[in-house]
């Protein structure tokens, strides 16, 4: 495995490959979710390229980027043990500059669910994946089902901007209690570790109301709300797979989305109907 940490070098590097580049944008601290991201790339394409960049542009003033999880010499491990080609670990100084040109979230898409509390957040995960995908040239990147608002704006990207990549979803993987993996769950605390065991059953609970023939959202709402009471809720919400929000779920084209809070950590998860 190489690892490169100038994006100039990367794409003098890459363009000399002729293969099929599959891409898997991260931010480290890495999982068995993002192992299977590399496993799906490695299936569909013939050199794998994986990135780890926290993006400070993401990050809220109130968040605090430092303390986002960080173990180096792990995650190098995990890529090369997965049969990663090549390592990008750019620095900050290298992918943003003076005066940035930025993507901006549609108006009203990137600012509902997460991007209504985080109204900064979409604009920088837009942006950097805008870069990410210039420097790399993909032929396929690869996204985790889990963030699917992010999932569904950056195909939005790529379809209104006349990219040249394919956006391929991967199903979230889980903890064997049912936790949607998440870089974030080594904050929770053993009390709140099972507390969060509410968000995956909150879309059991969904799923089994669905079962019966209710598919009225304003009823699953209100259920899903009771069932994780007393954790701190952001929203519940049941979409379509073009984020509008509908009044009964439809089988194929439904999206049931919840994020909490657990103490200071926000977790989000989603069921796919």
């Amino acid at each position: 495995m190489k690892i490169i940490k100038n994006p100039k070098e990367l794409k003098i590097y890459l363009k000399k490959m002729p293969q099929s580049i599959g891409f898997v944008p991260t931010m480290g601290a890495l999982h068995e979710g993002h192992i299977s991201l590399i496993q799906k790339a490695k299936k569909e394409n013939e050199f794998i390229v994986v990135s780890i960049f926290v993006n400070p542009t993401q990050f809220a003033k109130n968040e605090d980027l430092s303390k986002y999880p960080n173990d180096t010499l792990r995650d190098e491990k995990i890529c090369e043990m997965s049969g990663v080609d090549v390592l990008f670990y750019p620095d900050a100084k290298d992918i943003y500059g003076e005066d940035e040109v930025s993507v901006l979230a549609p108006n009203v898409r990137g600012f509902v669910l997460e991007g209504y509390t985080r109204p900064s957040h979409f604009n920088g995960v837009l942006t950097v994946v805008m870069k990410l995908f210039n420097i790399v040239k993909p032929d396929r990147a690869y996204f985790g089902k889990k963030d699917a608002q992010q999932l569904h704006l950056i195909q939005l990207m790529v379809k209104q901007l006349f990219m040249d990549v394919s956006i391929i979803p991967v199903d979230t993987m889980r903890e064997s209690d049912g936790l949607a993996m998440s870089s974030r769950n080594v904050y929770l605390s053993k009390i709140q570790r099972e507390q969060s065991l509410k968000i995956s059953s909150s879309l059991n609970l969904a799923r089994g109301l669905i079962s019966k023939n209710i598919y009225d959202a304003k009823k699953i709402k209100q259920q899903m709300r009771q069932y994780l009471e007393p954790l701190e809720v952001y929203y519940v919400e049941v979409l379509d797979r073009e984020f509008h929000t509908i009044d009964s779920v439809e089988i194929g084209n439904t999206l049931i989305l919840v994020e909490v809070k657990v103490g200071d950590t926000r977790l989000l998860d989603n069921i796919w109907l």
